[in-house]
C-alpha cells in the first residue's frame, strides 16, 4: 500500500475516532450517562454501528479516552505556562493561576454522574499525583530562590495548593479565581 493512501487512511481512523468521542461526550453532557447508548452515538456520528464497535467495545471505554485525551491536554497546558515564566516565582504563581482556570472552567463537571464514572479511573489518580509533583517541584525551585516559604515541608504546600485552588470550580467569575490565587499565593510566602 503506497505511504500516500495509507496516510489518508489514518486520517480518516483518526477524524472518525475523534467524531465519536466529541459526539459520545456531548451526548453524556446533554443527556446524561445512562441515557447515552452506542447506537445514540454512532447515529449522531453518522457511522454504522458495526463501525463504532471497530473503534470502541462500549460507551464507557469512549468515555475514558476522551477523559484520558482531557486530561493530558490540561497537564500539556501547565508544562506550557510552567515553561514560559522565567524564574521560579513566576513559573509557581503562573502554573496555579492555570490550574485554577482550568478548575472554574470545569465546574459544574464534579457534580455531574459523569465525573463520578470517570473519577473510579486511574487516569485521574495517575494526573493528579502528576499534578502534584510539577507543584511540588515548582515550590522547592521558589524556596530555593526566597519565594516561598521553606519552614513547610514542599509536598505538604502543594496538598495546600491544590485543595486551595479546587474551590475555583464553584467561583462566579475569572474576577474571584484571580483573587483566590492571590490569597492562596499569599499563603505561601515566608513569615516575618
Amino acid at each position: 500500500m503506497p505511504k500516500l493512501w495509507s496516510d489518508t487512511i489514518e486520517a480518516h481512523r483518526h477524524d472518525v475516532r475523534e467524531a465519536i468521542l466529541n459526539t459520545a461526550a456531548a451526548l453524556v453532557a446533554e443527556h446524561g450517562l445512562p441515557s447515552v447508548t452506542m447506537s445514540g452515538i454512532a447515529e449522531e456520528t453518522g457511522i454504522g454501528r458495526a463501525t463504532l464497535y471497530k473503534y470502541f467495545p462500549s460507551v464507557e471505554a469512549i468515555l475514558l479516552v476522551w477523559h484520558g485525551r482531557q486530561i493530558a491536554g490540561h497537564l500539556s497546558h501547565l508544562v506550557e505556562v510552567r515553561d514560559r515564566a522565567s524564574d521560579a516565582g513566576e513559573r509557581l504563581a503562573a502554573v496555579l493561576e492555570a490550574y485554577a482556570f482550568v478548575a472554574h472552567e470545569s465546574r459544574g463537571h464534579d457534580h455531574t454522574e459523569l465525573a463520578a464514572f470517570l473519577h473510579r479511573d486511574g487516569q485521574v489518580v495517575s494526573m493528579q499525583r502528576q499534578l502534584h509533583e510539577m507543584i511540588r517541584n515548582l515550590l522547592v525551585d521558589a524556596a530555593k530562590a526566597g519565594s516561598v516559604r521553606d519552614d513547610i515541608p514542599p509536598a505538604e504546600l502543594a496538598d495546600y495548593c491544590l485543595h486551595a485552588l479546587a474551590a475555583a470550580g464553584s467561583l462566579p467569575s475569572k474576577t474571584a479565581v484571580r483573587r483566590l490565587v492571590m490569597v492562596t499565593l499569599a499563603g505561601l510566602r515566608a513569615p516575618h
